[in-house]
């Protein structure tokens, strides 16, 4: 039976974490089927879907978490290890869009502008923000359910950032964007 996990390394940088943590894999010859991997000031943080579907025998999250644990020997670095389902996310059956927000640094501006779009009943599938002096930048992919008016959205996620002090725009997504 083919199971599903996933994986997540967090902790401080160094180099060769990425080809220890799949090297390890591949020895128990799981399938990284998705994967994200960043850095958040120096902190390195990667999140992996791996399949046994292949593997040569069963393979369950200890056996990932004892073929990972050189990464964690010095303490520098977390694993974990969970199971999951091989579900997809339900899609709103809407469109996609790009939300970027930019301005003066400030806490609240995440909370402010995504309450606007769940309150839309949209989906936020990717979210990335950055700290450039006191300049902040959020970039965001999300998908609005079909039906919902882009441009009272729009309107809504415009008026919150301004309320934190910052602009926002919203976009149709291209297919080179996604």
């Amino acid at each position: 039976m083919t199971s599903l996990y996933a994986v997540t390394v967090l902790g401080h940088d160094r180099p060769g974490i990425i080809a220890a943590a799949t090297d390890g894999l591949a020895g128990l010859g799981l399938n990284i089927e998705d994967s994200t991997m960043t850095l958040l000031r120096g902190h390195f943080a990667m999140m992996l879907l791996c399949s046994t579907e292949g593997a040569s025998g069963p393979v369950g999250p200890r056996d990932i978490e004892q073929a990972l644990a050189p990464l964690t020997a010095d303490g520098d670095l977390d694993v974990a290890v969970r199971p999951v389902t091989d579900e997809p996310t339900p899609g709103t059956g809407g469109s996609s869009w790009v939300l970027t927000v930019h301005g003066g640094d400030r806490p609240g501006i995440v909370s402010a502008v995504v309450g606007e779009v769940a309150t839309a009943g949209g989906n936020i599938t990717d979210l990335t923000t950055r700290l450039a002096g006191d300049l902040y930048l959020l970039v965001a992919e999300l998908d609005l359910p079909a039906g919902a008016d882009a441009a009272a959205v729009e309107a809504a996620i415009k008026a919150a950032a301004h309320g934190v002090g910052v602009t926002a725009t919203l976009r149709a997504a291209e297919a080179d964007d996604l």
